[in-house]
């Protein structure tokens, strides 16, 4: 798929098809995160992937608002799990004051999501969960932060128009 289609069909999904996802495609998602760029090449990640059902929906108990509801339809759940920084990661958040651990789950969450909708899979970021709960269903050592979950499967939502600002609204040429 052209990458630019493949930006304007990704949306955050919140119904998914009763319908089991292939390990192949969820393998081609993982390892679509695996080579994702990392801050000094620090690749500070872990990828726990949740499809047994009970655990899955311990996992979406956990999520906050309604939450729990969609995600519970979804027969994959990937934690992304924070591994200790590097020395060099530490020396860089010590000198520009930036958290690029975070930065990095960013990335490697977009790599994860947009394979997903590549291999035509609906996916939805998730950082609103009581990360204790499911720190002890995932059985994730307390010196780890829970970054983000996603839920992974194939869509039941309809595709949506993307609503953005527009391109003069947020870029700025040769200076802010």
């Amino acid at each position: 798929m052209d990458f630019q289609e493949l930006i304007k069909i990704r949306q955050s999904d919140r119904a998914y098809e009763n319908r089991t996802v292939e390990r192949e495609k969820i393998e081609t998602v993982l390892n679509a995160g695996r080579l994702a760029p990392s801050a000094n090449n620090a690749q500070s990640w872990t990828f726990i992937v949740v499809d047994e059902s009970e655990l899955k929906n311990r996992v979406a108990d956990a999520c906050f608002r309604v939450g729990g509801d969609f995600v519970k339809q979804a027969p994959v759940v990937i934690a992304l799990v924070a591994e200790k920084p590097t020395l060099i990661s530490r020396l860089g958040v010590a000198i520009r004051q930036i958290d690029f651990t975070s930065l990095d789950m960013g990335i490697v969450a977009a790599h994860l999501c947009l394979q997903a909708a590549d291999l035509g899979l609906g996916s939805c970021m998730l950082e609103s969960f009581n990360e204790e709960k499911v720190r002890q269903a995932l059985n994730i050592p307390d010196n780890r932060r829970l970054a983000l979950l996603i839920s992974l499967g194939y869509s039941a939502d309809k595709q949506r128009e993307k609503k953005r600002k527009k391109i003069e609204d947020v870029v700025r040429w040769n200076g802010y």
